[in-house]
C-alpha cells in the first residue's frame, strides 16, 4: 500500500485546500513569467505544430500555455488556483493569443480519455499530492501516440535543496513524498513506463539572475507562496536559521561575478511518448 493510501479523505482535502491558498498568497507571476524560457524548450522538444490539441497541467500564469499558443496549437490551460488562470489569460490577450481556462485538479482532469495530443506540465503537476494519480490522468488523457512533456526540478539542484531546507524546519504532512521525485528519470520511469513506447529525459539548467542574495530573498519571500507561507508559520526563532540556509545554497551554487547573482538550478526536461 502506497503511503498516499494511508491518508483519510479529509486529510487530502484539507492537504490540497492549504496547497490552494499557498500557491494563491504572493504574486506568483512575478517568480514564474521569468521561467519561460523553460516552457519554449519544451514545447521544441514536444514538437508542438498548429495540428496540436494541447493540455497544459497545473498551469500556473501560463508559460507553457502560452508557448503552446504561440506555435498556434488548440491550448486548454488548467490549475486550481483560479487567479492564476485569470493570469494566463491576461498575458494570452496581450499577445492576441486565444486560449481556453479551465479549473481543475491535476489528480482529477475533467477530459475523456485521449481528448488531448499533448498534455504538458512545468514545475506544476510535480507538486499534486497523489503522484500516481496524476501521472495517471497525463496518461488518460493523451492519445495513444501523443506526447507528455514535463519540466521539474531535480532534488541535487538548488530548488532540490532549498526545498530540503524548508522542509527540514517545516516538514511536510506525513505521507506527502517529495515534489523533486518527479526530478529523478528512475521515477519518472516507475509512474510513466508501463503506458509509455519512449521516454526520453535531458538534465538542463536555468538560472536565476538577481541583482544580489538579497534581492533574490526579498522577490521570493514577497511573492513566492510556498516561501512566504513558509515564513509566516514558522515560528520566528528559526527565521534567520531559514534565512541562513537559503543564502548559503545561493553561495554555493552562484557562479555570478562579484556584481551580481547567477544561481543556476536545474531541472529535468521530459518527453514521453505514450503506447
Amino acid at each position: 500500500m502506497a503511503i498516499w493510501d494511508s491518508l483519510s479523505p479529509r486529510d487530502t482535502d484539507d492537504l490540497k485546500f492549504h496547497q490552494m491558498t499557498t500557491w494563491g498568497a504572493g504574486d506568483y507571476g512575478r517568480i514564474g513569467v521569468r521561467f519561460q524560457m523553460i516552457s519554449e524548450s519544451l514545447c521544441e522538444a514536444l514538437d508542438v505544430c498548429p495540428c496540436d490539441n494541447v493540455l497544459d497541467v497545473a498551469a500556473g500564469n501560463g508559460n507553457a500555455s502560452l508557448a503552446a499558443a504561440r506555435r498556434f496549437a488548440d491550448v486548454t490551460a488548467t490549475d486550481y488556483v483560479p487567479e492564476m488562470l485569470h493570469e494566463a489569460l491576461r498575458r494570452a490577450e496581450a499577445e492576441g493569443l486565444d486560449l481556453l481556462t479551465r479549473v481543475a485538479d491535476a489528480e482529477e482532469l475533467p477530459f475523456d480519455d485521449g481528448e488531448f495530443d499533448v498534455a504538458l506540465s512545468t514545475f506544476g503537476v510535480m507538486y499534486a499530492p497523489n503522484q500516481e494519480q496524476a501521472a495517471a490522468e497525463l496518461l488518460r488523457v493523451v492519445r495513444p501516440g501523443g506526447r507528455i512533456g514535463l519540466a521539474s526540478w531535480t532534488p541535487e539542484g538548488l530548488v532540490g535543496q532549498m526545498m530540503r531546507e524548508v522542509g527540514r524546519l517545516q516538514p511536510p504532512p506525513l505521507g506527502v513524498r517529495p515534489s523533486t521525485r518527479w526530478g529523478s528519470e528512475s521515477w519518472i520511469r516507475e509512474l510513466f513506463g508501463a503506458g509509455a513506447s519512449e521516454i526520453v529525459t535531458v538534465r538542463k539548467e536555468f538560472v536565476f539572475r538577481y541583482l544580489s542574495a538579497e534581492h533574490w530573498f526579498d522577490v521570493f519571500r514577497n511573492y513566492y507562496g510556498p516561501l512566504r507561507e513558509a515564513f509566516d508559520t514558522l515560528h520566528p526563532v528559526h527565521h534567520d536559521e531559514l534565512r541562513q540556509a537559503l543564502f548559503d545554497q545561493l553561495a554555493l551554487f552562484d557562479r555570478g561575478r562579484h556584481d551580481c547573482l547567477a544561481v543556476p538550478a536545474e531541472y529535468l526536461e521530459v518527453v514521453i511518448r505514450r503506447a
